[in-house]
């Protein structure tokens, strides 16, 4: 990890939601000062903390030169908090940067991200995530979230999300696409994912991690590495729950046909068709919409939930 100033002046928004967070918070807070770009503001949506997490900031605020903002979360999940924040009217930035209140930032994150994002045509949604190392509740590494070595794209993003939100960096153009969501959403991090793919925008996946990602008991999401998870997604195909997001997905996304690329809105309409009808218009259907999950093991589960409409 690189220890030098980042050259680029773009302003970083920080979008951090909370929720008795104070266990973890502080050293969170401590990975945003040692950031080699310094261009940055802190936003803080505490969706009703009863801890110490609002103290926490305020003291915070007291140790650094960039400016930091608190507001008052919705109070209905993580996604709506995040939501909150990109639509909150007051915070502006060149770039946005999600992040939860309990990993570790690396020190070249933004630096890394904005580098990338200064390549894309400011009208051009652009998006940056990566690969994570994961640590325990105590801070102790224990590995690294998957590999993804298939592309970004919509295909991919109507049944995966390849981006933690914990680690998306964005711009103007992508911030103004997930401003517009009226509908309910699965998560936050998903539904930027899909909405930049679907316009044909640029995702930028970064195959070097750029934060610690904690997992612990309280995680709102964790991550996709054990085997433990990949039961949970058989067990959620069962329980007909990846289904449910689905249709949660396809819902919110009808919003903005008009705005997809011809290719993408074709492809989301024969995936919208691979719901229905006999079994082999489904698998039919499904296969000319192109739509791929990143592994070979989890494309055979994606067959199986179409040949008994799971999802």
């Amino acid at each position: 990890m690189k220890d030098h100033p980042s050259l680029s002046t773009k302003r970083v928004a920080i979008l951090l939601g909370t929720w008795n967070g104070a266990l973890y918070l502080p050293e969170q807070l401590d990975s945003y000062k040692r950031q080699t770009h310094r261009e940055w503001q802190l936003y803080v949506s505490d969706d009703g903390s009863e801890d110490d997490t609002l103290n926490l900031i305020q003291r915070f605020k007291t140790t650094v030169q960039q400016a930091v903002e608190i507001v008052v979360g919705p109070q209905r999940g993580f996604a709506a908090n995040y939501l909150s924040l990109v639509k909150h009217p007051t915070i502006e930035g060149d770039y946005f940067a999600f992040s939860d209140q309990d990993d570790i930032w690396h020190s070249d994150k933004l630096e890394r991200a904005v580098a990338w994002l200064d390549t894309i045509p400011e009208d051009v949604p652009g998006l940056y995530c990566s690969r994570t190392d994961l640590i325990d509740a105590s801070g102790r590494p224990i590995g690294r979230s998957p590999l993804f070595v298939r592309p970004p794209s919509f295909q991919n993003a109507l049944v995966e999300n390849i981006g933690g939100g914990n680690t998306m960096v964005f711009n103007r153009a992508a911030k103004r696409l997930v401003e517009q969501i009226r509908n309910e959403i699965v998560s936050h991090d998903w539904a930027t994912y899909q909405l930049v793919t679907a316009v044909g925008g640029a995702v930028c996946y970064d195959s070097i991690p750029s934060l610690s990602y904690r997992q612990h008991s309280s995680n709102a999401q964790g991550s996709n590495r054990h085997l433990s998870a990949r039961l949970r997604r058989i067990q959620m195909l069962s329980a007909g729950r990846f289904a449910r997001w689905i249709d949660t997905n396809i819902s919110f996304l009808q919003d903005f046909m008009s705005q997809m690329t011809p290719e993408n809105r074709k492809t989301f309409e024969l995936f919208k068709r691979a719901r229905i009808g006999t079994l082999p218009s489904r698998l039919g259907n499904l296969k000319r919409s192109g739509v791929y999950r990143q592994t070979a093991l989890d494309n055979i589960g994606l067959k199986i939930a179409a040949t008994f409409r799971r999802f």
